[in-house]
């Protein structure tokens, strides 16, 4: 598995195949200076890119990406695991990503190839960094896997690289630094800026720092697909004099949803379609950005959330940017999205329907010290373990929960079972759960408990103290799945389970986990480094 020092340039291999194409990148793993919002520092980036390289696909295809871990800069983690977010990886959970769950983290200077079967699943994804908080580095970027048969397509002229927007925090000082220190006391860690595309400002930095520009022609419909690459803090994305039409969240399609202004939590994608119907001009694309509700934070002045903006740039307009100014407010009459509101395209409904689930899962979540750097899910707060969990499963013959340690949250789920779980606790949270979607039987923006229609997508906002949100999913994917908050500081923190989908069908049978030799060699590799290096 030893490698050596390579150019950090993508390869990109395609070979047809019967019922689909082979996808082959090469990625460098490796520690750069950049400065996005006009702040110089080291980051640990995909091919010296940040957001990292955009990984496209066709639907029926397969996807190997050789990771080279070349990350030697000792002010961040210098191992590392790549999870592919909203990918299923039946049968391939030892590629799903996340340390210590699925696989031991890639050791410097060592590589592995992360192979992804997509079957039939076609939408917006992304990729990042599953080691501690490393992603808040830079090792994030977007995944498209498009359908040439889209039932919505019709519906939009435009998709393509150029319609892709990924909307990201930014920190100055390194993600390792940051959680030390918050371990030791200090308060949770909160960005210096938001950025679009890669590009944004800090309050008190340069001006001079060019916001993305987003090209668009007069008449043309565009598939814009949204992604945030968030660790902490949510956006509220819209653009000037346009409305936005919501056809997919989280990789489902949805039926056609008319708003002009759409929340996007940390992990969460949609894709809206865009009319270019307006005067040739330029206009503004906001992002606010919230952290705990609000778009200042004391702890950290730099942070300043109504600053997060980019431009919609019609062609023949000057290349200035918008002279209009830069909206504080949504005017009169605007359309607010709420997610109650999302409806399935095909097939919608939670398994079961409104009848009761086989099982059911109450997590209570809460912060257990005052700086919140312990959290909890029904007062147990998730520590890793040191064999994966799903090593554990097909070594040593893990099949219930007392085979896992107390602080693993691990629970065990039955096969083919209808399973239902309760989110209660504050707002301000986003929770994934890895290897399925969900339909959202009771969402957090209101409404009735809706056993018909409800969304269906793979990260979900918490409710307020009075509001508990309810999902379900039936487990036809065997596999050791993390379900988590996705903001990053308090998965560190320990806000985290795992669901060990059917155990005896992970290790034999017509759906079991049949890891590969490379992944073999993870932890032999991994547990003889120093710990400096890990």
């Amino acid at each position: 598995m030893t490698w050596f020092p390579r150019a950090g340039i993508v390869t990109l291999v395609v070979v047809a195949a019967v019922n689909g194409a082979y996808v082959v990148q090469d990625w460098s793993l490796a520690a750069t200076n950049i400065a996005p919002d006009g702040f110089p520092r080291s980051a640990a980036l995909v091919n010296g890119q940040f957001p990292g390289p955009l990984l496209t696909a066709t639907k029926g295809d397969s996807i190997t990406v050789n990771v080279h871990n070349n990350l030697a800069d000792p002010s961040m983690r210098r191992s590392t695991s790549i999870h592919w977010h909203g990918i299923f990886q039946p049968r391939n959970a030892h590629n799903d990503g996340p340390s210590f769950v699925t696989q031991c983290p890639i050791a410097p200077n060592n590589s592995y190839p992360y192979t992804l079967a997509l079957g039939e699943q076609a939408g917006t994804f992304w990729y990042h960094s599953h080691l501690s908080t490393q992603y808040v580095d830079g090792l994030r970027g977007p995944l498209v896997i498009y359908d040439p048969y889209d039932p919505q397509k019709s519906l939009y002229d435009v998709d393509d690289a150029s319609t892709v927007i990924t909307l990201a925090d930014w920190y100055h000082s390194t993600a390792l630094d940051l959680t030390n220190a918050w371990f030791k006391g200090a308060q949770e860690p909160v960005p210096d800026s938001g950025l679009i595309n890669g590009a944004g400002r800090y309050s008190g930095g340069p001006t001079t720092v060019q916001r993305a520009r987003i090209n668009v022609q007069r008449g043309k419909r565009y598939r814009f697909r949204l992604i945030s690459m968030s660790a902490e803090g949510f956006f509220n994305f819209s653009i000037a004099s346009h409305s936005m039409t919501v056809i997919e969240a989280d990789g489902i399609a949805h039926k056609p949803y008319t708003v002009d202004i759409i929340p996007v939590l940390p992990g969460q994608r949609y894709s809206v379609v865009v009319t270019a119907n307006q005067t040739v001009d330029n206009y503004w694309i906001s992002a606010t950005h919230t952290v705990r509700g609000a778009t200042t934070q004391s702890v950290n002045p730099n942070f300043n959330g109504t600053d997060t903006f980019a431009v919609l740039h019609y062609d023949g307009a000057s290349s200035e940017e918008p002279t209009a100014p830069q909206p504080t407010s949504l005017p009169s009459g605007a359309v607010v999205f709420e997610e109650f509101n999302l409806k399935p395209l095909v097939n919608p409904g939670p398994p079961g329907g409104s009848g009761p689930p086989d099982q059911v899962f109450n997590f209570t979540f809460a912060a257990a010290t005052p700086n919140g750097d312990v959290w909890t899910i029904n007062n147990s707060s998730y520590k890793s373990p040191s064999i994966p969990t799903l090593l554990n499963i097909l070594a040593n013959g893990a099949r219930n929960d007392s085979d896992f340690g107390p602080n693993e949250n691990t629970f065990v789920l039955k096969p083919n079972a209808n399973i239902e779980v309760a989110f209660i606790g504050g707002p301000f949270h986003a929770f994934h759960l890895h290897g399925h979607t969900f339909d959202v039987i009771q969402s957090a923006s209101g409404g009735p408990p809706n056993f018909v229609d409800p969304p269906r997508r793979d990260v979900l906002a918490s409710g307020g103290p009075t509001r508990t949100v309810r999902i379900r999913f039936r487990t036809d994917n065997p596999g050791p799945w993390s379900v988590h908050c996705h903001i990053d500081w308090h998965l560190e923190a320990g806000l985290a389970a795992i669901f060990a989908e059917d155990p005896a069908g992970i290790a034999s049978g017509p759906q079991s986990v049949q890891p590969n030799a490379a992944w073999e060699q993870l932890c032999n590799i991994y547990n003889k480094l120093d710990p400096s290096l890990q």
